[in-house]
């Protein structure tokens, strides 16, 4: 159980009494809670830190506000226009609205089309939202080279490139576009010191033009340079057998 923390700005996300618990079929059907009664607000311009042990559902969260995760119990709310709108049974196509809009989302793995390159997957949240071609693509690749990923990389698949290559790739594209709701996944997971800055000054950045940042650092250093402050999660109980059938 997490206490209400307050953002110091309008908020632009709000969740609610949070609870998500995963079935295991091949477990006879034990249930693992995974998230239980979580409440937290993130403001414009604020970075929180979803903090807690490994196994306490950190990404669990960040799935559910997305809409990857289905929500069990509770409330996540995002700004939309002059309201919110709530994810929890929210149809597909304002899921889909939503990630368009109103939130991008950086995991901890770079999930693309095969044989698609770097340069038109950074380039696409851009070109979905009526950027032309040409800007989209130019703005992807100032995108990549500052974070440092090579020219001659840029027209090829992801797929083929090492693990600090492709985070690099997700960064982009998601910072790229321009949602007030950014998700963070480990952002800096694989990447070197020099790449570890730059998206730390990314971060400052997207806080200035006021997006509201809810993100997991492993790296206490990263987490110290770039949240206001943390939402402590417990780690989750163990399986219930009771419910086995």
């Amino acid at each position: 159980m997490t206490a209400r923390a307050e953002p110091a700005h309008p908020p632009l996300l709000a969740v609610e009494d949070l609870a998500k618990t995963f079935t295991l079929h091949l477990k006879g059907g034990a249930r693992l809670p995974a998230v239980a009664g979580l409440s937290f607000m993130v403001g414009a311009g604020e970075c929180v830190a979803l903090g807690g042990p490994s196994g306490a559902g950190k990404s669990s969260v960040l799935k559910m506000i997305y809409g990857a995760y289905r929500i069990a119990n509770g409330s996540v709310r995002i700004a939309d226009g002059a309201g919110f709108a709530e994810m929890a049974g929210a149809a597909p196509r304002l899921v889909l609205r939503l990630r368009h809009e109103r939130m991008a989302h950086v995991s901890q793995f770079l999930r693309v089309i095969p044989r698609v390159s770097a340069l038109d997957i950074v380039a696409a949240p851009l070109r979905a939202a009526g950027t032309d071609d040409r800007e989209a693509k130019a703005r992807a690749g100032a995108m990549l080279a500052r974070l440092n990923l090579p020219e001659r990389l840029w027209g090829l698949p992801p797929a083929t490139f090492s693990g600090g290559e492709q985070q690099r790739v997700n960064v982009a594209r998601g910072f790229l576009g321009a949602q007030k709701l950014l998700l963070l996944d480990e952002p800096t997971a694989s990447l070197d010191a020099e790449n570890r800055a730059v998206v730390v000054e990314l971060i400052r950045e997207r806080r200035r033009e006021g997006c509201a940042i809810l993100g997991i650092f492993h790296d206490a250093e990263t987490r110290a340079a770039v949240a206001d402050r943390t939402v402590h999660m417990a780690a989750a109980p163990a399986p219930d057998q009771t419910g086995t059938t």
